[in-house]
């Protein structure tokens, strides 16, 4: 009985004992892994690692490593997500004891939005190196080490970037570069219109009146993560980019290591120029962003940014092209009888300057806006993301011009020769006042998702954006001492100018012409004021998919497909008001109460007479006090209803877009060819202005027109990755530009004359403007921190339309009968051809302290051939391709100390068509070649201070110099706004 107890009793041990070990778990331990490319071994960060049916999850750090911790022994499947990779699915085993190790890696495919962000020029280089096309990147650290104050001059620092600090309609010329700022980026030769601008992913609201440009002066450095070029457009991308597609990308939370960490700085400005004119032309700022990673497994992420600045300056305006373009101060040096210019004679060289305006430019600016991110990994499978920016700017600048204009110009014989030189019979002074206000805004909103199901990735996105570009209450007001008499200031001369040093043009005045533009006041006052209001905006929302599906094995890597549509709507309304003209033969500027002080110098260093300080406020007064409705006379139509409606423009246009393309890797060869598909629709409703048939204005109408464009959209690009430092690339594909709305369905006037009507407007059936491309290149790295590329490109143009502002482009009268129709035409076939070379090397193998140096250089030379529909211009060079261009710096960068030096050349480029209007191409107007030397040190402290210091134009060269005829300076416009200084000091924790 003993026995058979002793036998229960050790039964019921054993069974207790098998429960106990049945119910503990198996012994846990850690899992090391990293994470590289496939191709490269270069580590991947950011990337999301997940063990499947497990809560398990980790968030790969800069180096490409994660830990799990406490994972029971057992066998899982380890998943990798990462955007612009494949999804890697990989087996791994868990022991008792030991800690488990891998090694994964991610296979690069072509990416879907290719969101990823630089911080610094070396993992700029990477982005170039691995990305699908061609593309340049600025980090932030690029951004940060530069001069720069906008992002449109941060382009200029990208091979085959032009950028330009003035452009069409009523930021035109001199007025525009006055502002001393870029505005405008052209790529490869290409208007600013042939570009696309996203932020972040998302096709921003085009507000220019006259064009499809974006005023890329909106957007400050700050808050700005990476800009990425895209020289190349596979067919995921949109196809209205025949110049380059341009990112600006704000980073999420997801970006930073830390799981919270911020940002706060302040910068303090100074303008050299207005200390010239004894003005403190100061500014500042301040910014601040702030980013956290929340939830049990961090899969939220917020980031935030908001900034705020301002600058005040005054800079110095001569504008004699100008005033030969407004009032005719301009003649031949050698003339017939009549004014032309002299047989044997080349007009282009045979020019001389008869009258010119000089002006200071007063101007506030103040910027703000911000940008959001929320980022939820919801599950391994599942991430979901929204993002907002918002930009505003609001200018204030006022523009005092005093005006010398020739009159009672003769003709005189030299001796019995037959050839004549002009003589100026007298010089009119006179003086022109008026307002070049501006508010506009950009933003962006979007929602989207990535959802992978197996090998499929599929991402559908919504989106919305609206840009305004207005000029409220733009006022003008003028004097002149001719108003009664035209009698004063006799003169004699062919010319007014002689010239100084660098062919800077000084005006001849008599000691009567001195005295009267030192006394403006007494000048008669023509009117009581002129107001214009301009608004244009644009409104711009949709959606798109893309799917992508990757395969696991064979040459074929993934396939993607996608569609997109895009709505927009665009206003434009442009009214003028001018008051009763003052003739009681008595009233002079003096009188209306609008002067508040003096310029002590009107371009100092250059020209010493005085110039009036203008109360804006004072003008818009004055004319607010005499205006009347029938002061209405926007388009000189004599009817109320058509001078309010005339310059009146509403468009709507839709774009839908499908897209295949699969990529192919064989060995080290990726192939991507590619097929994408644009239909755009575009109504324009615009206001017609009509005649009885005697010729008498009768009340117009408003009525629409209606274009469609179909652009087939093919693409084949070829990477070849020899080794890990090198890539070849070549790529063939297919784009287009749509014309402007304006040129369209611009507003329409029906005019009779004789019997024959002239019908007046836009034109629904230009077509595109169609590019075939090509483009090869080759991009190399080495571990010392060195980068260095070529790239050459073509690019034939079909239906080329020039930048013609608020005029038709190519204008033609076409009809038959009695009836005629004058609208803008489409121009014949243009090219564009060049080679871009861009490099920089740190020194790392060099001895401390020597190895913080390094260089960087940049440089392209591009030509460009058009032709442009009109007699005589079959064979132009297209306007802001500068035939080369170059970028050097000399850098340090140690021990939180960086120090760069960097020199920026732009050659003359073509700005204007016949700008005197001449019927023949030797009266163009050029940009004179742009120099500038800018200097950047900063010092990032231990404690998360940072202090930067920039000066931008150091060798205070003049910022705008444009001239008729390519190689003549005889007739000029220049603009000089200094050097600019910006201190910034910002704390990161």
């Amino acid at each position: 009985m003993k026995t058979a107890g002793l036998k229960r009793k050790n039964l019921a041990i054993a069974v207790s004992m098998i429960a106990v070990f049945a119910a503990t778990p198996s012994l846990a331990t850690e899992v090391h892994g990293h994470l590289q490319q496939d191709n490269s071994g270069q580590a991947v960060a950011n990337a999301r690692v997940s063990l499947d049916g497990t809560s398990y999850t980790a968030l790969a750090d800069k180096d490409g490593n994660f830990v799990f911790a406490n994972v029971p022994a057992g066998s899982y499947t380890v998943s990798v997500t990462q955007s612009g990779f494949a999804t890697a699915h990989t087996p791994l085993t868990v022991g008792d004891s030991s800690p488990a190790t891998l090694n994964i890696s991610l296979k690069k495919v072509a990416e879907l939005k290719g969101l990823i962000v630089a911080a610094n020029r070396y993992d700029a280089s990477t982005m170039q190196m691995d990305a699908p096309n061609s593309v340049n990147v600025l980090s932030a650290a690029s951004l940060q080490h530069t001069a720069v104050h906008n992002v449109a001059e941060a382009l200029g620092l990208i091979p085959g970037v032009n950028v330009t600090n003035t452009g069409s309609g009523y930021f035109s010329g001199v007025d525009g570069a006055a502002r001393g700022e870029g505005v405008y980026a052209t790529v490869r030769g290409l208007p600013a219109d042939y570009d696309v601008n996203l932020i972040n992913g998302v096709d921003v609201a085009q507000g220019m009146p006259y064009s499809r440009s974006v005023q890329l002066s909106l957007l400050p450095p700050s808050g700005l993560q990476t800009i990425v070029m895209n020289k190349t457009s596979t067919a995921d991308m949109d196809g209205d980019a025949i110049g380059g597609t341009v990112d600006f990308r704000t980073p999420t939370a997801y970006d930073f290591a830390k799981d919270m960490s911020g940002s706060v700085s302040v910068s303090g400005r100074s303008e050299s120029r207005a200390r010239d004119y004894g003005d403190s032309g100061l500014g500042g700022g301040a910014a601040a962003d702030f980013q956290t990673k929340f939830g049990s497994e961090k899969q939220f992420g917020v980031y935030a940014s908001a900034y705020y600045d301002y600058r005040t300056y005054v800079n110095s305006e001569e504008a004699a092209a100008t005033s030969a373009y407004n009032d005719g101060s301009w003649q031949f040096a050698h003339t017939t009888a009549t004014g032309k210019s002299a047989p044997g004679y080349d007009p282009a060289s045979n020019l001389t300057s008869t009258g010119m305006d000089v002006g200071v430019v007063p101007g506030y600016e103040r910027r703000y806006g911000g940008n959001f991110s929320f980022d939820w990994k919801v599950d391994e499978t599942l991430s979901t993301y929204l993002r907002m920016s918002y930009a505003y700017a609001q200018t204030t600048e006022n523009t005092s011009f005093t005006q010398l204009i020739p009159q009672n110009v003769t003709y005189q014989e030299v001796g019995t020769s037959g050839v004549y030189t002009p003589n100026i019979g007298r010089i009119a002074a006179r003086y022109w006042f008026e307002t070049n206000p501006e508010i506009a805004d950009l933003a962006t909103f979007q929602w989207g998702a990535d959802k992978t199901m197996g090998g499929w990735t599929i991402s559908p996105n919504v989106f919305y954006s609206f840009g305004d570009n207005d000029r409220p209450n733009h006022v003008e007001i003028d004097g002149r001492e001719d108003k009664y008499s035209q009698t004063n200031f006799p003169y004699s001369g062919s010319t007014l100018m002689s010239y100084g040093a660098g062919s800077f043009p000084y005006p001849q005045l008599t000691p009567a012409l001195l005295a009267q533009v030192n006394d403006i006041p007494s000048l008669y006052a023509n009117d009581h004021g002129e107001l214009t209001e301009i608004y244009s905006g644009q409104r711009k929302g949709g959606a798109k998919i893309d799917a992508r599906y990757d395969f696991t094995d064979g040459s074929l890597s993934s396939i993607q497909i996608g569609a997109k549509f895009t709505d927009s709507v665009r206003n434009f309304s442009d009214r003028d008001w001018s008051t009763a003209g003052i003739n009681d033969g008595v009233t002079t500027l003096g009188d209306l109460g609008i002067f508040n002080g003096n310029w002590n110098a009107i371009f100092p260093g250059q020209y010493n007479w005085k110039s009036p300080k203008v109360s804006q406020s004072g003008v818009a007064n004055l004319i607010q006090q005499y205006l009347v409705d029938s002061d209405l006379d926007t388009c000189g139509d004599s009817l109320y209803v058509n001078n309010y409606n005339c310059d009146t423009l509403r468009g709507r246009e839709e774009v839908s877009a499908i897209y295949a393309k699969a990529t192919f890797n064989i060995g080290n060869l990726e192939i991507i060819p590619g097929l994408r598909f644009e239909h755009t629709g575009i109504e324009n409703t615009y206001w017609v202005v009509p005649q009885d048939s005697s010729g008498n204005e009768i009340p117009g109408y408003f009525q629409s027109n209606h274009s469609v464009f179909n652009e087939p959209l093919p693409s084949v690009f070829v990477n070849y990755r020899p080794t890990d430092g090198s890539i070849y690339r070549v790529a063939l594909w297919q784009s287009y530009t749509r014309p402007s709305l304006y040129q369209l369905g611009s507003s329409s006037s029906i005019s009779t004359s004789d019997g024959i009507t002239t019908i007046t407007r836009g034109n629904p059936n230009l077509k595109a403007i169609e590019a075939t491309n090509l483009d090869f290149s080759g991009q190399w790295s080495n571990d010392n921190g060195g980068y260095a590329s070529v790239a050459g490109f073509y690019k034939h143009l079909s239906h080329y339309i020039y930048d013609a502002g608020g005029g038709q482009a190519n204008s033609n009268t076409n009809g038959e009968g009695t009836v005629f129709y004058k609208t803008p035409e489409n121009g014949g076939n243009g090219r564009v051809y060049g080679i871009e070379l861009d490099s920089h090397q740190k020194f790392k193998f060099l001895p401390a302290p020597f190895d913080g140096l390094g260089v960087g250089f940049n440089a392209t030379r591009q030509n460009t051939k058009v032709n442009l529909g009109i007699p005589g211009f079959q064979n132009e060079e297209m306007q802001s391709a500068p035939k080369f261009m170059a970028n050097a710096e000399v850098f340090y960068e140690k021990n939180g100390f960086s120090l760069n030096l960097s020199y920026h050349y732009t050659s003359a480029w073509l700005a204007n068509y016949d700008f005197l209007n001449q019927g023949a191409p030797w009266d163009d107007l050029w940009i004179r070649p742009i120099k500038r030397l800018d200097l950047h040190a900063g010092y990032a402290f231990n404690n998360g201070l940072q202090v930067d210091f920039s000066i931008s134009n150091l060798a205070d060269n003049y910022s705008y110099w444009a001239h008729i005829g390519k190689r003549n300076l005889t007739i000029s416009d220049i603009v000089d706004t200094g050097m600019t200084s910006l201190l910034t000091v910002k704390y990161n924790f």
